[in-house]
């Protein structure tokens, strides 16, 4: 018997910090880390900057009360840490927060 739950279906408050907080963490790293393609600094530099716009567009959705654009929004920042993660722009190695290792 398939049994549907509310809370697969709902963003609740703490899913939301735990996403804020997950994103934050991973971003913090990836700032830390090492580039470990010296040629590709300025594509670096511009993952680091979108990452940035993303979770600064899902603080102003919070503020505002929509939780579902603030939660798509830090989705999408975490697709441009792991896709930097992937490139090797971001050289970490936490499989915890990042699709890596």
């Amino acid at each position: 018997m398939l049994v549907h739950s509310r809370n697969m279906n709902t963003i609740s408050p703490e899913k939301l910090n735990k996403y804020f907080k997950i994103t934050k963490e991973a971003y913090s790293l990836a700032k830390k880390s090492k580039n470990r393609h010296a040629n590709l600094q300025k594509e670096r530099e511009d993952f680091l900057d979108m990452i940035s716009r993303y979770i600064t567009d899902a603080e102003h959705f919070e503020a505002k009360g929509e939780i579902v654009d603030a939660f798509a929004a830090l989705n999408y920042a975490h697709g441009w840490l792991d896709a930097g993660a992937r490139l090797g722009i971001f050289d970490v190695h936490d499989s915890r927060i990042f699709t890596v290792d």
